[in-house]
């Protein structure tokens, strides 16, 4: 089942798209993240805003950071949904801020996923002085000293993107410190309905326990790689509700 969806045809219409318009790992590594934290909702309309986003970027969205063009970004600016301008001045002043100390976030050193994105998040905040940030760095979430109950779906669609290889979707450029074998279902409401379905899950609430739950489920299928099955969950729970990420 996740080989009938896990093909070059899914990316057409797939935000996964964008970060494979790109041959610089650190352009890839940017637009990826980018586009994971807005991939939410109807797809057609994450696409269309992406393109907005990446044309207003230019060729080197690194370069576009590093040398701060999104200081002329207007905060008030809509990107996608509730994401705006003084979002994506956010998370680009965080990139910034840890990218003139870990040159990549594959760099970022971590025990578990979770411990990952916690890092990631204390850089975000850190690189902007103090502040949280709902897309990327909330309050109560995994950066704080109570740690989130959010399944963190945008950033292990991220990873997904990044590490897993051997894929026709996937980008697989992060071969060091990572693995497939480490990486966390991205959990949805399609992924979660069909998990429930097919009696990988009983819990109700899509949060993450019910993503460890799942992936531990799809190691059973495949120590190596669980995440591949994303693409069969997320593909029949899509096809029988062709609207929402």
């Amino acid at each position: 089942m996740a080989t009938k969806f896990e093909t070059s045809t899914f990316i057409a219409n797939d935000p996964v798209q964008f970060p494979r318009r790109y041959t610089d790992k650190m352009d890839i590594e940017v637009v990826a993240l980018l586009t994971a934290i807005i991939a939410w909702g109807n797809r057609k309309q994450i696409i269309n805003n992406c393109n907005k986003m990446f044309f207003m970027m230019g060729k080197s969205p690194f370069k576009y950071i590093i040398d701060c063009g999104w200081d002329k970004i207007d905060p008030n600016m809509n990107i996608h949904r509730t994401f705006f301008g003084r979002d994506l001045i956010y998370v680009c002043r965080g990139l910034k801020y840890f990218y003139h100390r870990g040159f990549t976030l594959q760099n970022i050193k971590y025990d578990d996923v979770w411990q990952w994105i916690e890092r990631l998040q204390y850089f975000m905040v850190k690189g902007n002085g103090g502040e949280y940030n709902r897309h990327i760095a909330p309050s109560g979430g995994n950066n704080a000293s109570h740690k989130g109950t959010s399944p963190c779906k945008r950033l292990n669609l991220f990873l997904r993107w990044m590490v897993r290889t051997d894929s026709p979707v996937d980008l697989g450029v992060w071969t060091d410190n990572f693995s497939p074998s480490s990486l966390i279902i991205p959990l949805d409401v399609h992924v979660g309905r069909i998990a429930r379905e097919l009696g990988l899950v009983d819990r109700k609430s899509n949060d993450r326990v019910t993503a460890e739950i799942i992936t531990d489920k799809l190691r059973d299928l495949d120590v190596n790689d669980p995440c591949k099955y994303d693409f069969a969950l997320f593909g029949v729970g899509e096809s029988q509700k062709h609207v929402k990420l």
